[in-house]
């Protein structure tokens, strides 16, 4: 997001929300991972999360996690898939304004979503990924399942840049050099 114009921080998924989410937040974006959402370990947010008035982008995992707390179907994939895909864009809009409708992806998951979520739809597909992108009726949150942070996805960068400015509503002209920290030394 930084190199969107964005000031953003990186946190661990163990984090507590609570301390995190402050008025200033415009949006959370939830990372990939290797886990399942089935695992006795799985790191998971709190549902909460969700529910309130700030944007969410689910990446791979995150997106999982997403469905999965949200009431949709996570399932095992007969087949990994992992390298370049191709996705069909249904609706090219929102996180996905100015797609030319397929796009070359990089994937990397055991886990795909069966089911999105109630109040949810389905943005794309693959062919090994019925629902390879959502979103929530009201356009809040957004679920992923491709990496659109990795150059293997040419057009990842537009993707995070119409969550990060056309979701959240960010100007994008944030810099390093606006960014000043105060150190106080006793």
């Amino acid at each position: 997001a930084r190199e969107l114009g964005v000031y953003c921080e990186i946190h661990p998924c163990t984090a507590p929300w609570e301390g995190l989410i402050g008025p200033e937040t415009r949006g959370v974006i939830l990372s990939g991972g290797p886990s399942s959402v089935y695992d006795e370990d799985a790191p998971l947010v709190d549902a909460a999360l969700f529910r309130k008035d700030i944007p969410v982008l689910g990446i791979c995992y995150g997106m999982q996690v997403m469905t999965h707390l949200l009431g949709g179907r996570v399932g095992a994939v007969r087949e990994r898939e992992y390298g370049r895909a191709e996705i069909v864009v249904d609706e090219a809009e929102g996180i996905f304004e100015g797609s030319p409708g397929r796009e070359t992806v990089w994937m990397s998951h055991g886990d795909s979503i069966e089911e999105p979520p109630p109040g949810f739809r389905p943005l794309a597909h693959s062919n090994g990924s019925p629902v390879a992108a959502m979103a929530s009726e009201d356009g809040r949150l957004h679920g992923i399942q491709f990496h659109p942070e990795v150059v293997h996805t040419p057009r990842g960068k537009e993707i995070l840049k119409n969550f990060v400015t056309g979701v959240c509503g960010f100007a994008g002209d944030w810099t390093m050099r606006s960014f000043i920290v105060f150190r106080i030394l006793a």
